[in-house]
């Protein structure tokens, strides 16, 4: 079972990889700052190294997911309910990835994983409620907070703009959106990466190995940052179009701005152990800064981000539940 486990969480990580990457490089790519290739191979190298050094740094959120749930004392059901919940993940993101819609995958998995442990204990009992406020805060911060950051340091920028010599002034925020891009990048390697190492030290626990052995942490690290370096770089060009493209008109100004306010909010999220979305919190803050230009933001495009979000909750929850169901009857 562990082994069935083990391949499942790398699946869901190669899918984090390959579906919320694109979201941290959105703006480089669509404001032409940068290749695709060349902003691909910088997000999946600031994804790694954001995922190894932040270990170092702050482990706090991978602590977070290590205690999201209390699936009881039967390993074996236990390691079940796990499965189901990560099986959830790979359903929706790659359903969403098909629409070219950025879906945050740290919020499916913990969904699908309490989904499947109310499943397995019968009630909400199974939610441990402190992690789950830490999710909850997250989730506010995520959205509100870079939306009005990319608002504000976008109005910033377009002071500058005027001040300045446009040709020289345009020619700098394409070089500093390489930059904001890698940040953007790091941070969502710092955050994700130890969601999944969370999960994965739980999975060990149940079977019984000892967690508390730092060389089990530190591979278990550089394999989670190996394998989402692995989806970084192929990309999701549909989502990429979307965010950066689609919902609104974003030039390398506003990239930078949108960059910045995300990185802001990741940052301080990792700092204080708190999971957080780097696909809400790009996409809000490219939204922030689409308000100040005169094109504004496509409403059905943003429509139909926060539709995705909002089901993501409850649709991997249920999925959760429902593979617990099904897997615990076969297996």
């Amino acid at each position: 079972m562990i082994i069935f486990v083990t391949i499942l969480i790398l699946l869901v990580i190669f899918v984090n990889g390959w579906t919320d990457a694109p979201n941290a490089i959105a703006g480089c790519v669509s404001t032409r700052s940068s290749s695709p290739s060349t902003a691909l191979l910088i997000a999946a190298l600031c994804n790694f190294s954001g995922a190894v050094l932040m270990f170092f740094l702050s482990p706090r959120v991978a602590a977070t997911l290590y205690n999201i749930v209390d699936l009881g004392g039967d390993s074996h059901d236990s390691l079940i309910a796990l499965s189901a919940g990560l099986l959830s993940v790979i359903i929706w993101a790659t359903v969403a990835f098909f629409l070219g819609l950025p879906t945050s995958e740290s919020h499916a998995m913990i969904s699908g994983i309490s989904g499947a442990a109310i499943a397995k204990c019968g009630s909400l009992s199974a939610l441990n409620i402190r992690e789950w406020s830490y999710v909850l805060c997250g989730l506010f911060a995520t959205t509100l907070p870079p939306f009005i950051l990319g608002y504000l340091f976008y109005r910033i920028v377009c002071l500058f703009l005027k001040r300045a010599n446009r040709r020289g002034a345009i020619l700098y925020f394409s070089r500093a959106q390489k930059l904001s891009a890698a940040s953007s990048a790091f941070l969502h390697g710092a955050q994700d990466s130890q969601k999944f190492m969370g999960v994965y030290l739980l999975a060990l626990s149940l079977f019984g190995i000892n967690i508390t052995d730092n060389k089990i942490s530190i591979l278990l690290i550089f394999i989670c940052a190996a394998i989402m370096t692995l989806g970084t770089m192929l990309g999701g060009t549909k989502i990429i179009k979307k965010v950066g493209c689609d919902m609104t008109d974003l030039d390398a100004s506003g990239g930078s701005a949108a960059d910045a306010a995300s990185s802001a909010v990741l940052l301080v999220c990792s700092l204080l152990g708190i999971p957080a979305s780097t696909t809400h919190s790009k996409t809000c803050a490219i939204m922030g800064t689409g308000l100040c230009k005169s094109g504004g933001v496509d409403l059905r495009i943003a429509l139909q981000m926060f539709g995705a979000w909002g089901l993501t909750f409850p649709v991997c929850g249920v999925l959760g539940y429902i593979f617990y169901r099904l897997m615990s009857a076969l297996f």
